[in-house]
């Protein structure tokens, strides 16, 4: 396997990366759910609050709005923010759509019954840490969080991912990070993935549904 730690970061300017990517006619990582999400998001009820973490243009939280959850996300990038509302107009769902990072949004405490973070590895670890301990915080007791990534093996495949292997999760990374939540499930699986051309082809992956105390 590669030492891919030493290819120049693609998020020292993580705004300005993923304003350029946003970008672009269409949606990068497609306007349907994540798989894992779409499985997964039964943990929730109709009118439970839940948080999109860094959700781009929209895919994700409106599927949730669709679902009937009470959805609010965030992304760095406005181009990526922009088109979310727009998703969510044509659909006839209301999501609180919001630009910020992950450092100056308004986390609450615990007050969500559900976060969802998906692909949100554009974190390095010190910035990792941060959010998880957020995502953490934010939850009510109950509250579940539906989280998935990509796995070291993806350098492999590179089909979709940063290429920094610091960024990528295992089993144990996720063990640790969320040992103050009660872990339901926690599987580490390849799948072919058809999420725009953001996430396409044979893919190393790993999904995590989690549960406050």
């Amino acid at each position: 396997m590669n030492t891919p730690d030493k290819t120049p970061s693609p998020f020292t300017d993580p705004a300005s990366t993923w304003n350029q990517r946003f970008d672009t006619p269409g949606f990068l990582f497609g306007s349907e759910p994540n798989g894992w999400l779409r499985e997964h998001a039964h943990v929730w009820s109709p009118g439970d609050r839940v948080l999109c973490v860094a959700d781009g243009e929209g895919r994700n939280s409106v599927w949730l709005a669709e679902q009937g959850l009470a959805v609010e996300a965030f992304d760095i990038a406005s181009t990526g923010v922009a088109k979310a509302r727009a998703l969510a107009q044509q659909r006839g769902v209301s999501v609180s759509h919001m630009v910020a990072d992950c450092d100056d949004h308004d986390w609450p405490d615990a007050a969500l019954d559900g976060v969802a973070a998906i692909f949100v590895q554009f974190a390095d670890p010190a910035l990792r840490q941060r959010l998880f301990a957020h995502m953490v915080r934010a939850l009510k007791p109950g509250g579940r969080l539906v989280l998935q990534g990509y796995t070291p093996r993806q350098l492999e495949y590179r089909t979709g991912g940063p290429p920094q292997l610091s960024h990528l999760y295992t089993e144990a990374l996720l063990r640790e990070a969320f040992a103050d939540l009660d872990i339901e499930v926690l599987r580490e699986y390849e799948a072919d993935l058809a999420e725009g051309s953001g996430h396409h082809g044979h893919s190393a992956l790993i999904g995590l549904v989690a549960r406050r105390r």
